[in-house]
């Protein structure tokens, strides 16, 4: 028996599923809760109660929560942090978090240092490194008492020497400290990889507290198995890089959601609309896997460097407000009190849900007291959702092709009507809980980067393949189903002779009996 439970934490509540190998054996819903443990306590005992498994055959939990991007959405939970760039001196021109939102950039602190270094891409020096203003940085540190740390060179992933000496400096005088590198993100781009170490240096504390949460509320139900966090590429990691890196599950719900439809269905190219309380998500399953945004992605305002699903939000879901006798519906949205706002719940908001009740497409609240919505309303809201979703698919697809399309989440009935740019439409049975499957189904993965010149293009790919698949097995992937996921190759620039930068991706499914018999 291969029992693993899936988990997704969302703002309004939290899903809890179990799998029995590839079958879904029971679902349930809890109220997401505000210390976030007690939330999933409650969704282990739901499902204890509804399924009454045996704990000891569980191999694995994987959890995909919001957290941690809410933190940042919210200016919450932030400790002050330190952003030392190692770029001077052409990289002083401009300074570290010179276009961020400025009540986020207050809430981290005016924390910003400067020093000389850092390498060309080809590991030429850009300065030579000067000790005593790494030693003069480290003493500020010291001084404001800051215990999270982030550094950033130029070309780092190219050359993290820079990175990694400074941070040795640091944590021998401050042992304390917990430093991050951007060289760890894995990006070219310095202001954007910048920007994510310092975002995830920020979360570090609070990372803790959560996963200390997570493990608490398993420990109390029983379960002794091994917890995973998904990321925000459709794979997971392990508590111990959770806790590293927690800025990388920023986006983790809508990715868990593309997977999650693509197991339900077993399609593994397909557009995906995620109907919520209030937005719908828009993305597109490429074998299997979230399609990745090939442009920056701004967290809160931030330009970053993560790999992000290229997702196109909409603000319309259950919750959203019906307006102009049903030609408009949102963006705003009553969200969590649709159960205590909508008309055919007893208030007097008329919502997207409303309509789908008024239509017989949804059995919620009382119907009886919508009897007085005229019925062209109905139609014409009902009609303008349709034709936002067909638009907004239509935009996300790569050809003008008709395409498969799932629809997931708790709205799907919002969704009655045909969509142009559909061959098919599939509403698979669990939809609602679509997430939390993802997130148990998820595979672990990992990358290897290089910049090298095209003449070495052949023999630095299979270099990073190896690694990549090493990668990979390490982290617990069963070795013989361990593959390349995505290969992504990009001409550099200005360069004295042809360069290009390789990234390899690989990933696998999670070796679940040698974490039986671990």
């Amino acid at each position: 028996m291969t029992l693993r439970i899936g988990i997704d934490v969302g703002g309004t509540h939290t899903d809890a599923v179990l799998l029995d190998g590839e079958r879904v054996r029971t679902s349930v819903k809890a109220a997401t809760t505000a210390d976030i443990e007690s939330g999933v306590i409650d969704a282990l005992q739901r499902l204890l109660a509804a399924d009454r498994f045996d704990a000891q055959n569980v191999r694995a939990v994987m959890i995909g929560t919001t957290q941690f991007t809410n933190a940042v959405v919210e200016r919450r939970e932030l400790t002050p942090s330190a952003i030392v760039r190692i770029a001077l001196p052409t990289g002083r021109l401009v300074p570290p978090k010179v276009d961020w939102p400025g009540d986020l950039a207050a809430a981290l602190g005016d924390h910003v240092f400067m020093i000389h270094g850092g390498r060309l891409y080809d590991g030429r020096p850009l300065a030579p490194a000067r000790d005593d203003e790494a030693d003069a940085v480290i003493d500020a540190i010291a001084a404001r008492e800051l215990t999270c740390v982030a550094v950033a060179s130029v070309f780092a992933p190219a050359d993290a020497e820079p990175e990694h000496a400074f941070a040795e400096r640091l944590q021998q005088r401050l042992p304390h400290v917990r430093v991050v590198r951007s060289c760890e993100f894995g990006r070219i781009g310095l202001l954007e990889r910048e920007n994510a170490a310092l975002l995830n240096a920020a979360l570090l504390p609070f990372a803790d507290r959560v996963i200390d949460g997570f493990e608490r509320a398993l420990a109390a139900r029983g379960l002794d198995c091994p917890l995973y966090i998904s990321q925000n590429d459709g794979t997971l990691m392990d508590t111990a890089a959770a806790r590293r890196f927690p800025a990388l599950t920023f986006a983790s719900g809508p990715t868990n959601s593309l997977r999650g439809a693509g197991l339900l269905t077993g399609e593994r190219h397909a557009v995906v609309v995620d109907i919520g309380g209030t937005t719908s998500d828009i993305g597109v399953l490429r074998d299997g896997f979230p399609r990745e945004s090939n442009l920056g992605v701004a967290i809160a305002g931030v330009r970053t460097s993560f790999r992000m699903p290229d997702i196109l939000t909409l603000g319309i879901g259950g919750g959203s407000l019906v307006g102009a006798e049903g030609g408009r519906i949102g963006p705003r949205s009553v969200g969590h009190r649709l159960l205590q706002t909508g008309r055919a719940f007893g208030g007097d908001t008329l919502t997207a849900t409303d309509l789908a009740i008024a239509a017989g497409h949804l059995d919620l609240g009382d119907r009886h007291r919508l009897a007085d919505l005229p019925s062209a309303t109905v139609r014409r809201g009902l009609a303008t959702i349709a034709a936002r979703i067909d638009e907004a698919v239509d935009r996300m697809r790569s050809s003008r092709e008709p395409v498969t399309v799932i629809l997931v989440g708790g709205g799907t009935a919002l969704l009655s009507e045909p969509l142009s740019s559909a061959a098919r439409t599939l509403r698979p049975e669990h939809a609602a809980v679509a997430n939390a499957i993802g997130a148990a189904h998820a595979e672990v993965g990992a990358e290897a980067e290089r910049i090298v010149p095209v003449a070495e293009r052949a023999i630095a790919l299979d270099e990073l393949e190896r690694q990549a698949r090493q990668r990979v097995a390490a982290a617990g992937a069963r070795k013989d189903l361990i593959r390349i996921n995505d290969v992504d190759e990009t001409a550099v620039s200005y360069m004295a002779v042809p360069t290009v930068r390789l990234r390899v991706k690989a990933v696998g499914p999670l070796d679940l009996e040698a974490l039986a018999h671990g």
